[in-house]
């Protein structure tokens, strides 16, 4: 497994698929090669996690590449020490979500974020939903929360997610 270098690596593997997306290849099953699947599999990642971000970055401009590695490292480490290097059986369906309108404690969006973040940190997250999608990086910018800190504290209080919520009235405050 590669570990000290995987960085450069997986940033190789973005520019390819940023480059490939603008030259035209929108396919999720084409936009990373076996041998590149083989490697995000080894950190727990999978052709989504290269295609969601990637289409969001060419058609919205973010997120960048920054913000993209900060997550892929919270589920990397997440994958290998939490899960041992399994991945996880279960998934996530966009139906199992709370409704986008929902909110917890006057905070819109929240109950839906918690789910997608923890889902996110399992590997769970089906092929239609996105950690930091354009809902949740609205979210992020309204409280000036960045994505891969959320998912640091959701994996704190993963079990617990009346402290995420405590977490994040906290952060509105400052």
């Amino acid at each position: 497994m590669l570990h000290y270098n995987y960085l450069e690596k997986l940033e190789l593997l973005w520019k390819g698929a940023v480059e490939g997306y603008r030259k035209g290849n929108t396919s999720p099953k084409s936009i990373v090669t076996e041998y590149d699947q083989d490697f995000l599999t080894n950190l727990g990642l999978n052709d989504m996690d290269i295609f969601d971000y990637v289409e969001d970055f060419v058609l919205e401009g973010e997120p960048a590449w920054n913000t993209f590695a900060a997550i892929c490292e919270v589920r990397r480490n997440y994958f290998q020490e939490k899960q041992n290097g399994s991945t996880s059986n279960i998934q996530i369906d966009i139906n199992d979500l709370p409704p986008k309108t929902d909110e917890v404690e006057g905070i819109a969006w929240l109950p839906r974020l918690i789910p997608k973040a923890i889902g996110k940190l399992r590997g769970e997250l089906s092929s239609d939903i996105m950690y930091c999608c354009g809902g949740d990086r609205n979210f992020f910018k309204t409280h000036n929360i960045h994505p891969a800190e959320f998912l640091r504290v959701a994996w704190a209080f993963e079990n617990c997610p009346e402290k995420i919520v405590n977490w994040v009235q906290r952060r509105r405050e400052e």
